[in-house]
């Protein structure tokens, strides 16, 4: 009997990117296709939408009109879409009129911890959960510590980790290595470490590639 083939997934995201979540959920129901003829590993890697932005963060409708150029119409119309694709996968956009946008570095230090221990993706999704539908502040200190140690990671190490720069220069290093391979815009998902899918594309899109370009080359 043949060994059911591995297939690795690097995510380029970040934390406050609201297409990211929405193209993993679609990656999710791809990947569900296809239990029982393929694994799956992934690896989530940092990516900052807004690297400059200061500790207080911005207010989300002054942040949208600033880097975008949206009318507040234009930005009322884009969260409904972006609740409308939730809904339809299962995941709760509870935007509200004081929404911030913060800055990600620290959540992506933990991350990059998590990576080491087996609970990236269950901290990603928190995180997620965290900024889209609990309104929580995701470059918070405490905020953060709470969010790891919800996901089983011990939390007098997730505050140590956070009062000092641990894991900086190891993120920073991650950023710099995807734009130099051209990653310019999140979520991108590259499927061992040869064919990137950019964007938040459809289920059937990432099953597409599974089934004849990964599956078939394992075969």
């Amino acid at each position: 009997m043949s060994e059911t083939p591995v297939i690795t997934v690097d995510i380029v995201s970040d934390v406050v990117c609201p297409w990211c979540i929405i193209g993993f959920k679609k990656l999710e129901k791809a990947m569900v296709q296809f239990e029982g003829k393929a694994r799956f590993e992934l690896a989530w890697h940092a990516f900052e939408l807004n690297p400059a932005m200061p500790p207080e963060g911005q207010d989300i409708n002054e942040h949208m009109a600033q880097k975008y150029g949206a009318t507040p119409e234009q930005s009322t119309a884009n969260r409904q879409r972006l609740r409308d694709a939730g809904n339809d996968l299962d995941f709760d956009f509870s935007y509200h009129e004081n929404m911030r946008m913060v800055n990600t570095f620290d959540a992506h230090r933990l991350l990059h911890w998590a990576g080491e221990t087996g609970k990236q993706t269950a901290l990603k999704l928190a995180l997620f959960k965290a900024h889209f539908t609990d309104g929580k502040n995701v470059s918070d200190h405490d905020t953060l510590v709470d969010i790891a140690s919800s996901v089983g990671l011990d939390e007098a190490r997730a505050r140590d980790l956070l009062s000092t720069g641990l894991y900086t220069d190891e993120v920073r290093a991650t950023e710099a290595e995807w734009q130099d391979r051209f990653i310019t815009g999140v979520p991108a998902f590259i499927f061992n470490k040869k064919f990137m899918v950019p964007g938040a594309q459809e289920a059937d899109v990432f099953a597409n590639i599974i089934e004849n370009k990964l599956l078939k080359q394992a075969a």
